[in-house]
């Protein structure tokens, strides 16, 4: 089965057809500021590839009834578009692919796949918020966790890497890219995350600020006059690296600043690789030990500094790099020295075939298109 695959991240629009043995077929990336013209980038591309039998889409949020890869119908279209506000950069987008699609190629099956599905099934205890019992039954509200495709992948993929099965491993997976993330997997499984009810908690990200006292927020309404909106459009885009810094939202660029002299881009990046640490030890904690550290996504694959950086943070655990794999060539590979405690691994995101593996999963067992707790 040919799948195409359609990752609306934040920061891109990623298309790649996925053929025989997981070979890429066809790619293209749009940036984000194309996305205007999704409509007729998609069309273009569909002009210039060969004919494919399904479609599958990254949907960051699924909330409390999306819990599980979907065949599209008209209920989950409209439960999708209801859900726009809880991952404002990301989900509108996918739901205008979804729709762009459907127009198109309306033959074709399209499935959805959800970021959140890979944490749907964490323990209570850290995936419940310590807020009224009635507002967490009456709303749904739970941690649900985000980059769970590239997690999924991140952690098979280190685990053939280091040479042992996934079900006897316990991984820190850091997805570190526009959007950052950890997810704690012990065999295979997510027990913990730094994301949340939405992709805005947890690590600072390039443009997110990430955890903020939400007392701090209720008093910058209350007394600096600011609304809702001008709060979330500061929290969505103009915090993080690019907020903190006052430079750029690029790591590579802030961390350039930085060893240059700049002292609030050498705060921005300390900042940034604190909650790093921290985070990558308490997903440690949720696991009692931890076997690995897989690195993933734009800068985890490619700052070889950050890795280093992140490490040296970390010896406690048994984390070290070995200077010489650190800074070698972009592949998959193993990156700590021989005969650590801990392993420390690369893996480049791919997130279209953990997507391409659920659409021939669903598409293969006949699964219907249904919600959590409904017919």
């Amino acid at each position: 089965m040919r799948v195409l695959t359609v990752n609306a991240g934040s920061s891109s629009l990623k298309l790649r057809v996925i053929g025989l043995d997981d070979a890429v077929v066809a790619t293209a990336d749009l940036p984000h500021q194309a996305r205007g013209s999704v409509d007729g980038e998609i069309s273009q591309f569909l002009s210039k590839v060969s004919p494919f039998d399904a479609v599958g889409h990254r949907v960051v949020h699924g909330g409390p009834d999306l819990r599980a890869p979907l065949l599209l119908d008209a209920r989950v279209e409209e439960t999708l578009q209801a859900l726009g506000d809880l991952a404002p950069l990301h989900n509108p987008p996918a739901v205008e692919a979804v729709q762009v699609l459907r127009r198109l190629r309306p033959d074709l099956p399209q499935v959805v796949c959800f970021d959140t599905t890979f944490h749907a099934g964490m323990p209570a205890e850290a995936a419940t918020y310590a807020l009224p019992h009635e507002w967490n039954t009456r709303w749904g509200l739970r941690r649900f966790g985000f980059h769970g495709l590239s997690h999924a992948y991140a952690g098979g993929r280190a685990a053939q890497l280091m040479g042992r099965p996934l079900s006897d491993l316990r991984l820190v997976t850091a997805h570190i890219g526009s959007g950052a993330s950890l997810a704690a997997v012990a065999g295979g499984r997510s027990v913990d995350t730094t994301m949340g009810f939405t992709p805005l908690a947890g690590l600072v990200m390039a443009t997110r600020a990430g955890d903020v006292d939400p007392g701090l927020l209720l008093w910058l309404m209350r007394r600096g006059g600011l609304s809702a909106d001008e709060v979330e459009e500061s929290l969505e885009r103009g915090s993080g690296l690019l907020g903190l810094s006052g430079v750029s939202a690029d790591l590579r660029v802030v961390i350039d600043a930085a060893d240059a002299g700049n002292e609030q881009a050498a705060l921005a990046y300390a900042v940034y690789l604190h909650r790093l640490r921290a985070g990558v030890a308490a997903m440690a904690a949720a696991m009692d030990g931890v076997d690995g550290v897989v690195f993933t996504g734009g800068a985890g694959e490619n700052s070889a500094r950050l890795r280093r950086d992140t490490c040296r943070g970390l010896s406690f655990l048994g984390l070290a790099v070995d200077d010489d794999l650190n800074e070698s060539a972009p592949d998959d590979r193993l990156v700590s020295p021989a005969g650590t405690s801990t392993s420390v691994v690369v893996v480049a995101a791919r997130e279209d075939l953990e997507i391409a593996r659920q659409v021939r999963e669903v598409l293969g067992h006949g699964r219907a298109g249904t919600i959590h707790g409904r017919q």
